[in-house]
């Protein structure tokens, strides 16, 4: 066998090796196959196996998010990043009302289930309805967390620990630019 034909059919194969192992960019998916629609029917489960029940999901291209969304909201909520600590007007709401996703309105948090962790980030102790967040498993930093995503159009609105007391012992530390209050009377 030729020397120059089996080394770069060795390279050409381990460069298709590779490339079939990358992750690959699910909204790319949407855009170029027709994918979209069929998820629209077909709702991500939450860490625990269950499905989201009775919510409509959303499903929109990456182009759609950047224009709907602010940098920073598309940056947390898409791209999983995080706003600073105490940079979050929400931090200093106090009054009664519902905690929305900033990207699709889905109620996710209500001022009763909110306390003042100290983080710097709004925290809750509980969602609105446990089916209107979707937990998942996050090993990115170095570390294992819980991620918790918008269950309607999945979304990154923070992580949940188990590091606080009382009532359920956990601390939804979510990022503001995530959510948007909307006021009761």
């Amino acid at each position: 066998m030729n020397r120059r034909f089996f080394l770069s059919s060795s390279i050409a194969l381990g460069a298709f090796a590779a490339l079939a192992r990358l992750p690959v960019d699910a909204s790319l998916l949407q855009e170029t196959s027709g994918l979209k629609d069929a998820q629209s029917n077909n709702p991500k489960s939450s860490g625990d196996g269950s499905k989201s029940k009775g919510i409509k999901k959303v499903i929109k291209t990456d182009s759609e998010w950047k224009q709907q969304l602010t940098p920073e909201q598309y940056n947390v909520m898409r791209q999983k990043g995080t706003e600073y600590a105490f940079t979050s007007p929400l931090n200093d709401i106090h009054d009664k009302g519902i905690f929305e996703c900033a990207a699709c309105g889905l109620p996710v948090f209500s001022s009763a289930q909110k306390f003042d962790s100290g983080t710097g980030w709004p925290s809750f102790w509980a969602p609105i309805k446990k089916e209107n967040v979707i937990e998942e498993t996050d090993k990115s930093l170095g570390m294992t967390r819980t991620e918790v995503l918008c269950a309607q159009c999945e979304g990154h609105l923070g992580h949940v620990f188990e590091d606080v007391p009382k009532p359920t012992g956990l601390r939804y530390c979510m990022n503001g630019v995530a959510l948007r209050f909307v006021k009761q009377t």
